[in-house]
Parts: structure tokens; sequence; C-alpha cells
């Protein structure tokens, strides 16, 4: 069992950055790909970024590519997600999510979900 916590999301202006943490527990963390995904009201969940469990794969949704870092510290059993020149499409609940060692980018894949942290951007 995993126990996954999503940190730092907030409201943040059109161009600016956030960074969030997922923390984790439970079985070792260096077992698990980790992933962000987002939904936004009345939306699916959708795919942002994915990262294997060595850190040396990452993917990304198209829509975040280029804006959106994703990346992991093993020793502190923690992912993070770095966002930059947000914009009000980027509003949404994130998720960090887990699942054992390959890296995948479709919802149904994971095993483990956090509560999700809200990120709401302002044009």
């Amino acid at each position: 069992q995993v126990q996954l916590v999503e940190s730092g999301g907030g409201l943040v202006q059109a161009g600016g950055s956030l960074r969030l943490s997922c923390a984790t527990s439970g079985r070792a963390f260096s077992d698990y790909a980790m992933g962000w995904f987002r939904q936004a009201p009345g939306k699916e969940r959708e795919f942002v970024a994915a990262i294997s469990w060595t850190g040396g794969t990452t993917r990304y949704g198209d829509s975040v590519k280029g804006r959106f870092t994703i990346s992991r510290d093993n020793a502190k059993s923690t992912v993070f997600l770095q966002m930059n020149s947000l914009n009000p499409e980027d509003t949404a609940v994130y998720y960090c999510a887990a699942r054992l060692l390959r890296v995948a980018t479709n919802r149904h894949e994971y095993d483990y979900w956090g509560q999700g942290t809200q990120v709401t951007v302002a044009s």
C-alpha cells in the first residue's frame, strides 16, 4: 500500500508558477512510477506528467509540454511538478498517482491516488 498526499496548490496569476509536491508513505517509493493528473469541473481526468521509478524516463501531456517539469527525490519519497507559464486553462484539481515500476499515461493503469490539490489560475 502507498499513501499519497499532495501540497502546493493555490491561486496564481496567469504567467505565474507553482510547484506541487506529493509526499508518499508505505511501500518503497523507488518501486513506483509516479504520475500527475488533473481534473477541471465537468471534464475527465487528464494526464499531465509521469516519471519512471529511476527518474530516467518522463512523459508529458501535449498541453503542458515545455511548461511543466516532473521530478522525484527517492531519498525523500516525494515527487514534484514544477508548473511555469500558467494560464487559466490549467485551473483544475491536481492529483498524484502511483503504479509499480513502469511509466504510464493512462489513468486506469495507476493503483494509488492522492486526494488532490486545487490550482486556480486567474486571468
